[in-house]
């Protein structure tokens, strides 16, 4: 599976911003999809995961601002960002999983200048 990430930039606090995954797999239904983000100094985190049923779970950083997709017919999954904090800058990669076996986009950047 190869994930592709797009949609980061620079926005100022406040505002929103839309990321997608295009994720080339011939199941990709039956993957579990991920949003995570690294900030510079901190760990890997987890901020949304949308199961392959569709159950989905935020961040408590995250909750009632961000809104995890998934797009089954064009194999991608979305993240809408609303009201974004100079805190929620970081790399942001999409992850795919399907049983024990993880995938990993390449990263995209989000800046949220305050």
């Amino acid at each position: 599976v190869q994930l592709q990430a797009s949609g980061g930039g620079l926005v100022q606090a406040g505002g929103s911003l839309r990321l997608s995954c295009a994720a080339s797999a011939s199941r990709f239904s039956v993957l579990a999809m991920a949003w995570y983000r690294q900030a510079p100094g901190r760990e890997r985190e987890s901020v949304a995961t949308i199961s392959a049923g569709g159950r989905i779970n935020y961040a408590d950083s995250v909750k009632e601002r961000f809104a995890i997709s998934r797009d089954n017919a064009k194999n991608m999954v979305h993240l809408r960002m609303n009201d974004l904090k100079p805190e929620d800058t970081a790399v942001y990669y999409c992850k795919a999983k399907w049983g024990s076996v993880t995938w990993w986009g390449q990263g995209t950047q989000v800046t949220v200048s305050s």
